[in-house]
């Protein structure tokens, strides 16, 4: 995109996540949005409060390699993280480029490496409140040039339309997660346990016809179109664990 002018690009992006009504096309839009401003990683999380120790149950949505999370879990990083207080604290956004000696320095020698292992040199943490109120953290690295402000400000009006985006997406489940009835959820549950409609009618007492009914309609309400797909995004909604 850099044959494009600043508003051109800002026009784009923020339109594509407008469009990004489902949690994978969402995470699409973040990762393009990512790419457009030459970082490799992106990530949606949860500001960290004082008590949390670990950064995965944080996260909402992530480009980052799970290697990465495991090892900055088990370093017990989160704590140390010069931004970690600041995110909770502050809507300023916080930027850093490891060739800064200032910036390197901020970071403790565990984090710095891991970092510069990934090719993360630099990098933006934008906090914002969701609809909710709960504050959130769009978190951007990669390999690139120190940002400008020019950059920052742009990614930061691109931002509020990636915030948007994910709190129609956020109602958009809620509201699949209300509308299966309790004996969708049960014949859903069911099956996702790898029981058949026979099986499953003579679990709950009712005939394989009934069951398929209750099937139909959960595959509908969920916008699917076969149970497979019905039991993944059952799961991935925690309709189901």
């Amino acid at each position: 995109m850099s044959y494009m002018t600043t508003s051109e690009r800002q026009s784009l992006l923020s339109n594509e996540l407008a469009v990004a009504r489902t949690r994978g096309l969402f995470a699409q839009a973040l990762g393009r949005l990512a790419a457009a401003f030459g970082f490799e990683y992106v990530t949606l999380l949860n500001a960290p409060s004082p008590e949390d120790l670990l950064l995965k149950p944080l996260i909402i949505e992530s480009l980052l390699p799970a290697s990465y999370i495991r090892d900055f879990d088990r370093g017990h990083m989160l704590r140390a993280c010069p931004f970690a207080a600041r995110m909770r604290e502050s809507a300023v956004p916080q930027v850093w480029h490891l060739s800064d000696p200032g910036h390197a320095q901020a970071f403790p020698g565990d984090i710095r490496n891991l970092m510069l292992q990934r090719r993360m040199m630099a990098g933006l943490a934008m906090p914002i409140n969701s609809a909710d109120g709960q504050r959130l953290v769009f978190w951007f690295a990669g390999e690139r040039a120190p940002l400008g402000q020019s950059e920052i400000n742009e990614l930061a009006m691109i931002v509020l339309y990636a915030l948007d985006t994910y709190n129609a997406v956020k109602r958009n489940e809620e509201s699949a997660h209300n509308a299966l009835s309790a004996r969708e959820l049960e014949v859903v549950r069911w099956t996702a346990q790898g029981k058949t409609s026979i099986e499953i009618g003579q679990i709950l007492a009712l005939s394989d016809h009934t069951v398929n009914a209750y099937m139909t309609n959960a595959i509908k309400k969920l916008d699917c179109v076969n149970r497979t797909q019905l039991v993944a995004k059952a799961i991935r909604l925690k309709l189901i664990s």
